[in-house]
Order: C-alpha cells, then sequence, then structure tokens
C-alpha cells in the first residue's frame, strides 16, 4: 500500500504547505532527495500550542506538536513532489524541543514525528533521529521539525 492510501486508512488529511514565516522555501532538493524547513506546530492557520515542553506544555502536547509538525513536512514534500507515494524513504529527522531546563524527554516528544512517518511509510519511515532540547523556538512554540526524504 502506498503512502497515499494508507494516509487514508488512517483518516489523516495532508494539509495546505504552512507559508514560510520569514525568507526561505518550504523545501531544497538535491538529486534524490528532498529537504524540508524547518515545520512548526500549525493546524488550520493556529498553533496548536506555545511555551517550552517540561513548563507551560506537557510532554503529551509536545508529542502531538510533534506530529503536527512531521504533517506539515509531509505538506511540503508533497508541494515539491507531486505525490507522497514517490518516497521511497525516510533518510533523517531533526526535532527541535524548546524545553524547560530540567526537561529531558526529547524522544519521547520526538516519537510524535517519527511514529507518524512509520504509520505512513511502514519500514521505509524507519529513519534516523536528532531529538535536541533548545532555549526558544520561533513563534514560541514547543516543537519544530525537519525531514529529509529520498525520492
Amino acid at each position: 500500500m502506498g503512502a497515499e492510501a494508507r494516509l487514508a486508512e488512517l483518516g489523516i488529511t495532508v494539509p495546505e504547505v504552512v507559508p514560510p514565516v520569514a525568507a526561505y522555501q518550504p523545501t531544497a532538493r538535491a538529486g534524490n532527495l528532498v529537504f524540508t524547513a524547518g515545520q512548526l506546530p500549525a493546524r488550520d492557520g493556529e498553533m496548536l500550542a506555545v511555551g517550552k515542553v517540561g513548563a507551560e506544555v506537557t510532554e503529551e502536547q509536545g508529542y502531538e506538536c510533534a506530529r503536527q509538525c512531521a504533517l506539515n513536512a509531509l505538506a511540503a514534500v508533497k508541494a515539491e513532489i507531486g505525490s507522497l507515494d514517490d518516497v521511497k524513504r525516510v533518510v533523517k529527522v531533526v526535532v527541535f524541543v524548546a524545553s524547560a531546563p530540567d526537561f529531558t524527554g526529547q524522544p519521547k516528544v520526538a516519537n510524535g514525528a517519527s511514529e507518524l512517518l512509520g504509520e505512513v511509510f511502514g519500514d521505509a519511515g524507519k529513519h534516523a533521529r536528532s531529538a535536541v532540547g533548545v532555549s526558544v523556538l520561533p513563534l514560541d512554540v514547543p516543537v519544530e521539525v525537519e525531514i529529509i526524504v529520498e525520492v
């Protein structure tokens, strides 16, 4: 089953590409690799949460934000290549988590992105990953996700 059919089976609709908030493009293609810009947890024009995970934002909310960021990254990839069925594999995922000073659950938050990609692409969704705690992210969002896919 292709990624597009799997998304439909899961009841997930790929959103429109979120417009950049600064001077960059949503994707850049180099050969058979598509790199996404960092995607924020926007849904229907609103951020799912603001603040730091471990303070104003719970780990569970951070997980949902990472999932939405990954879905927004898939929207950018789809706009670049036409169909997510053309993705051969997810190569790398980077998840930035705006964290309270004592929060160390970044990998659990990052699972929101990784698990979505696994649901959509199956074995082709297995990837290398970094989960990085940072002090602040654009627009005070708790999570930002970048992905690299092979097409």
